[in-house]
């Protein structure tokens, strides 16, 4: 009796367990008023063919079913969630299928933080947008609502904080964020990689570059802010540095994308 009893609640558990896993992996429909939000705000989604645009909806609503935002500070919006949205599908577009298993919540803030957390207009040294969460933070990203949006209205600056922190995410899931995405980037690539980033950071740092200061760094830096310069200005990378264009085309396949 105790035997059978036992196993009536294992199989009640189980099923409010699966249950509960499925009620947290649906994936809404794509709200209709959101539309204009995405073309109003995201120059990426405005270049998309139709059939891709919806493509993008659906990628859109699959990353909100399985990644929880939560407001520091600040109520979450549409247009808060949409470009967060768009941050982590945009570098990922070209595969048909990504989820971030490292991620399960972004905290945003209203603005710049420090290194302690703090936006308050009296916290000190605040030039934080955006970080992937490491220790207590683990599987967290945090992200300036201020930079958030900056990136997304600029689109002549090729810089985009969204996209910066997601491709150190994407970097981050082989187990390091080493500027070499072992997801992405087949082995046979990685040599010629490290020999050309390493050649641009040098050029950056010798100030003879227009890719962002910031990238001469290191190697995970130049990779993120290389992909900024690559999302939000593609063919302007093209024309001055083709060669670290197509290694970025190979690497997100973004070939035929549009």
């Amino acid at each position: 009796m105790i035997y059978i009893l036992v196993l009536v609640l294992f199989f009640i558990a189980v099923g409010f367990f699966i249950g509960k896993k499925k009620k947290q992996a649906v994936v809404q429909s794509f709200p209709e008023n959101w539309r204009n939000l995405l073309l109003d705000n995201v120059h990426f989604y405005r270049n998309l063919k139709p059939i891709k645009q919806a493509a993008f909806e659906r990628r859109l609503m699959q990353f909100l079913s399985e990644v929880y935002i939560e407001g520091v500070g600040l109520e979450i919006n549409d247009l808060d969630k949409l470009l967060i949205a768009c941050s982590a599908v945009i570098p990922v577009f070209g595969f048909k299928e990504w989820h971030y298993y490292n991620l399960s919540s972004v905290l945003l803030y209203p603005d710049y933080f420090n290194t302690d957390l703090e936006f308050a207009d009296t916290a000190k040294s605040r030039n934080i947008g955006g970080l992937v969460g490491t220790g207590r933070f683990e599987n967290q990203m945090i992200l300036s609502r201020r930079a958030l949006y900056h990136g997304f209205a600029n689109t002549t600056d090729k810089g985009n904080t969204g996209i910066h922190e997601f491709v150190h995410l994407i970097d981050k899931m082989d187990g390091l964020v080493d500027g070499v995405p072992e997801r992405l980037l087949n082995h046979q690539y990685a040599m010629p990689w490290l020999d050309m980033i390493h050649k641009k950071m040098e050029a950056i740092n010798e100030d003879k570059s227009d890719i962002r200061k910031y990238a001469g760094t290191n190697q995970a830096e130049f990779f993120a802010v290389a992909a900024e310069y690559f999302f939000e200005r593609p063919d302007l990378l093209k024309r001055k540095h083709p060669h670290l264009y197509k290694m970025l085309e190979v690497c997100f396949n973004t070939k035929g994308n549009k």
